[in-house]
Order: structure tokens, then sequence, then C-alpha cells
């Protein structure tokens, strides 16, 4: 059954009065965004190869192709709530990857290409992945942290040369992805599912603790669609849609790609690396692209580049984007320089992404704002003590009702206590947070439980929801959320280090940037290769961008009466 996330509404008023979540019994995630569509030959994805090359894949192909891979991953003995690691860019054996792993019931695990041997170890770990598809570039990585991963079983290599994939020791098989599919076997019957069926764990960084896997259902992308429509002013049915953002995180996998496939829209795929703003005006121009999510980085970067509207050809109408608030000269400089085009700024976090986002059509924008609550989506500003909501203009921590919402999490993966402790019990207007999670069989209902985000934020008198801050130390740096304690833990294995505190500091073109403040052992100086030593390190076993540009020597760290460092003094 086709199914569509509609707004039928000319006002935003009337859009949050009627909307509702009314979606069919035995919805599948893979079905609903490649199988449903009635024109099955209609561009799905336009792909740029990193060699240059173009291809084209129709919804009819993604359909097929990864019914192909859902096929491969049987005969390696997946099945329903098996999880299956996607260590791939923007290429087309990620997206077909996630779409096999829903047919099949299983649950998909997409991590960043970035990820270095602690970080990506971790994650297979915690998870218990059986499988993991990972691109060519990773290949190393894998095959040093496999040995530490008992529950991996397999490896499949996209873009792997067969006859280069040693897997030596290992006691996993090895093989090249393209090799392992057969791509004539193209019938698969999904298996049974529903909205509330698990279908993706994606890994999120808090302040402190290791890394949280958040386990979302097959409805995650419906909750995101009216935001899309939204963000990108009730888009026209035929629209191009581009992002620079890895297909590992939610931004770009729920603000754009999934959301546009639901509506049986085009998306341009490219392994673009390091963001280019020159190239990615070329991208834009070359494929038609009217709609772009864009890291508030991304567009700085591209303000950069002098008279874009005389030199590329754009079809450009309108750019999302969201982790820290937009100015009013990005506001303007769109306006300007893209000949009209609208950047509307939105919220939203993994564990329950978008419910907060502007629509010109509907509202005029407040620079600086992140917008109204989102159709679907009940959105309260409450006490971080008693739970109940704050007056106008106070600041309170953000929390979204539960209920029938697809949009919110299931829990965190392997941590009940964490899931408990974002979890508001009996609504913003009465109660307090929960030790345990009470269920409708407990007597309560889906109603009456809310999830706390731990952003604090104001409303104004116009409903207008304004970013006020973390209730922790969490870094977002060119759009990224880096936990501070997880970047200390590995610089703190330097044996030159005696202790560390890692703080975010403003930046005018990634928002923030990573500072740590190293006290080095006794005797030992803080020099420049010291500094590149511990870069080097946090790239190795992190990620690339969780590497600390500043790095300040000193000879002792401020702390407090119980020797926990002052970072509010690091800054």
């Amino acid at each position: 059954m086709a199914y569509h996330v509609t707004i039928d509404a000319e006002t935003y008023g009337d859009a949050r009065e009627s909307f509702s979540w009314d979606v069919p019994e035995g919805f599948n995630a893979a079905t609903d965004l490649v199988g449903k569509h009635e024109d099955g030959d209609r561009t799905a994805l336009y792909q740029l190869t990193a060699d240059g090359d173009r291809e084209r894949y129709s919804f009819d192909d993604l359909d097929e192709r990864s019914s192909a891979v859902a096929n491969t991953l049987a005969d390696r003995g997946i099945e329903r709530g098996d999880r299956v690691a996607v260590v791939v860019p923007q290429k087309p054996a990620n997206a077909l990857t996630h779409l096999a792993c829903w047919k099949l019931g299983a649950i998909s695990l997409p991590l960043s290409v970035l990820f270095g041997d602690d970080a990506l170890r971790y994650r297979l770990t915690d998870s218990e992945a059986r499988v993991a598809v990972v691109d060519r570039s990773q290949w190393e990585t894998i095959r040093d942290v496999a040995p530490d991963c008992p529950a991996l079983e397999s490896v499949l290599v996209v873009d792997g040369d067969e006859a280069a994939l040693e897997d030596g020791d290992l006691d996993v098989s090895v093989a090249s992805f393209d090799a392992a599919v057969d791509w004539t076997e193209t019938a698969f019957e999904p298996v049974d599912t529903d909205v509330d069926t698990p279908a993706i764990v994606m890994y999120t960084s808090g302040s402190t603790g290791e890394p949280k896997g958040v386990l979302h259902t097959h409805g995650i992308w419906l909750g995101h669609c009216p935001a899309f429509e939204m963000y990108f002013e009730r888009a026209a049915d035929e629209g191009v849609y581009w992002t620079p953002a890895d297909w590992a995180w939610i931004g770009a996998l729920g603000d754009l790609l999934f959301p546009a496939w639901h509506y049986g829209q085009s998306v341009v795929g490219h392994p673009m690396g390091s963001f280019d703003p020159e190239r990615a005006y070329e991208i834009m121009a070359d494929f038609d692209v009217t709609n772009a999510f864009l890291p508030p980085t991304a567009i700085r970067l591209l303000m950069g580049v002098d008279d874009p509207a005389e030199r590329y050809d754009l079809s450009l109408e309108a750019i999302c984007s969201g982790g820290e608030p937009l100015t009013r000269e990005i506001v303007a400089w769109a306006d300007t320089e893209l000949e009209g085009v609208v950047v509307n700024e939105l919220y939203g976090q993994t564990e329950a992404n978008l419910l907060v986002a502007n629509c010109r059509e509907w509202f005029p924008a407040k620079p600086g704002s992140m917008g109204k609550p989102v159709p679907g989506h009940d959105v309260a500003v409450v006490d971080t003590e008693t739970g109940e909501r704050v007056e106008t203009g106070e600041i309170g921590e953000i929390a979204v009702r539960r209920g029938d919402d697809p949009v919110i999490f299931e829990r965190y993966w392997n941590a009940p206590e964490k899931t408990a402790r974002v979890t508001l019990e009996d609504g913003p207007d009465g109660g307090e947070q929960s030790d345990t999670i009470r269920s409708a069989s407990d007597g309560a209902s889906a109603g009456d439980v809310w999830h706390l985000t731990g952003d604090l934020a104001e409303r104004d008198e116009d409903g207008y929801l304004w970013f006020a801050s973390r209730d922790d130390d969490l870094i977002i740096t060119s759009g990224y959320r880096v936990a501070p304690r997880e970047v200390e833990e590995t610089i703190l294995e330097h044996d030159a280090v005696e202790q560390v505190g890692v703080v975010g500091v403003p930046d005018e073109t990634r928002g923030e940037i990573i500072r740590a403040v190293v006290q080095p052992i006794e005797d030992v100086t803080g020099t420049d290769d010291l500094r590149g030593e511990i870069r080097d390190l946090v790239r190795e076993r992190l990620a690339e961008y969780e590497y600390p540009r500043e790095i300040e020597f000193r000879d002792e760290l401020p702390t407090t009466t119980t020797g926990k460092i002052r970072r509010t003094e690091l800054r």
C-alpha cells in the first residue's frame, strides 16, 4: 500500500491542528522508500563517482538491487533483529545495504568512514554486528579491529579488489561486495514488519561515558517528513536534492536522503571527502539541484566564493541547515548572492530529529531562532527539576511527547538506565522524571510519556523557539557532535600526557573548534612535535573531525575541590 505523509493545510495553525499519524499496518521502510512508487523508472539516485563518472538508478533499480543484497545477507545467516554495519560513504552500496536490512527485518548500523580503530571497534562490539559492509578505504581499519569483535562473522568490501583482500588470520569471511552479490537474484519478499519494528541503530556521543546506540524503528523516516515539507518550503513534486554530509549521520539520512525518496524525488550522491565550496557549486549546477541540506560550516565556506549566481547556473530554491544558530548575514547572503534562495534553520537530535523548523510560506523567519514545532510533534519547554512547563521567555529543557510519534527513538542500545534518565512520565504538566520506563501495560498511556532532549531553549511570545545551550559539555564542530571525555581518554593514552581537559571554543567557520589543554608528565616539555603526535593519535583512534585544532600546554590544570577539571576556565 502506497503511503505518503501529507500536510494539506494553507497555514501553520491549520497544519498543527489537522495533522495526524495514520500509518497503515504492515509498514516497511524499504518498501515505502523504493518499492511503492507507481513510476518506478523515475530517477531516485544520480551517482557521481570519485572518478567523475555518472550513474543513474531508478526506484525500480534500487528496489531490485536491494533485494539482491538482502538475498546475499540472508545467505550469510542474517535474520530478523541481527545487526549489519554500514561503513560506506555516499555510494549506492550504502543505501542498498540499509534497504536490504529492512526487507530482512534486520537492524542496520550506519558508521562513518572517518572513524578510527577505537571508534569503530567500540560500535561493532557494542552492537554485536554480524556483518560489516565497508568501503575499501576502511579495509585496513576493519582488518585491525575485527579480531576484537567476537560477533563479527563476515566483511563485504565495497569497490574492493578481490585479490587484494587478504584476511590472513582473521576468523571472518572476507569478500568483495560486488562479487558476493548476485545481481540477477532480485526476487525477495520482505518479512512482516510494522512502523514499530526495530530498523536502525545510530551512535551519538554524550559528554560523559561511552557513545550511545540510539535504536529507531521503521517509522523513523516518516517522522522526518513533516519537517521536510516545512524547511524545503512545501517542495514541488519535481525536485533534485543534495547534501555533502556523510550518509552515516541522521542529518544526511533523515533530513534529506530518505524523506526525498519517500516522496519519490531524486537525490545526488557523491563521496566528496573534505568539503570543497567550488566543487559544491559545480555539483548543484550540473544536476540542477533545487534543495540542499548544508551544515552552517559548509554555508560559510560557500560564502567565500565570489559571484556564485553569475559563475554557476543554479536551480537552487531552498537550503536547510542546523546544528547552530543561523546568523542574519547567512540569510541575507543567500537572498542576495543566490538570488532569493531561502535558508531555513531546523532543530533535532539523533534521538528525536527535526522537532522544530522554519517555513517562510507559513511564518516569517526570525534569524537565530530554530523556528516553531513541526506538525506531528508535541514539543514543550520544561523545568529541568520539576518537568513542568516554564513560562514564556524562560529557559528550560526541550521535551517531546512520545505518543505515536515515529521520529522518537525506542531506547538506547544496551543502556536501559540511560533511556530512563531521559524519560519523563505523566507529561510536562505534572509528574517527575522516572527511574524506570513505564509502558502502557503498566497503566500509563503512550501519550503520558515524554522524551527529554538535554537541550535548553526558550519560547517567545510568538511561539518561536530559541536555542540556549546543551545541559552538558558536548562540542559541536562543523556539524559533528563530539564528546570531550572520549577525546580526553584518547589523549591520555599518550605516554607524555599526565592530565588533559577538552573544551569547545567559538570559531567563525566551524562554529566551535576543539581545544585540548594538556598537562605533560614531569620533565616533559610541550612542543610542536608533541602536538602533532597528540593530533595523530586522536585522528587514528577516533575520527578525523575529533582532533584538537588547538593544543595548549600547562604545568597544572584548574580543578575543583573534588579533583574535577574546571572546563569553564579552559575556555
